[in-house]
């Protein structure tokens, strides 16, 4: 990748592959993204995620800290991941949380998995290699490799 596109904010804490291409209105810090990966319009990546080669991450996704998405993934438009299963912003007295005072947990996507617009990926989770994810569907639990899930909560709707 040449020079940002206009109106993105590429930290220099990013680790780009060759041939990455970036969209406009795109907030990446301190994650990797591998080689001849393209990323939407509106997406954020946040710091310690990580991105495989040859992913396609469609515009308004949200790629939290602690996510990591394999080789070949697709992730559709507007998915949101989740890494703190109990969010919270103060403590019981009042005082704001700082940085690592929460805990987070990791979410896998595994090669050439896809993830359908729309869908919610809750925290600690792995998704196989070759799963599909409907689109709007609600993740709460692991998902084998090769099964197709959907609905809220998303179940199997063809196994693997």
């Amino acid at each position: 990748m040449n020079a940002p596109p206009e109106f993105s904010r590429i930290a220099q804490d990013v680790t780009l592959g060759a041939n990455v291409v970036i969209h406009g209105f795109v907030n990446l810090y301190g994650c990797r993204i591998g080689d001849e990966t393209s990323i939407g319009s509106f997406v954020e990546i946040q710091k310690r995620a990580t991105v495989g080669k040859r992913c396609k991450i469609q515009s308004h996704s949200f790629i939290c800290e602690g996510v990591i998405i394999g080789d070949e993934c697709f992730v559709g438009h507007g998915v949101i991941f989740i890494n703190d299963r109990y969010p919270i912003a103060a403590t019981p007295n009042g005082r704001k949380l700082r940085d690592g005072e929460w805990t987070l947990e990791k979410t896998i996507v595994a090669d050439r998995a896809s993830i359908g617009s729309g869908a919610i990926i809750m925290c600690g989770l792995r998704i196989g290699t070759g799963a599909t994810i409907g689109a709007g569907a609600v993740v709460t639990k692991n998902v084998a490799p090769g099964e197709v899930v959907a609905g809220v909560p998303a179940r199997a709707i063809r196994g693997n």
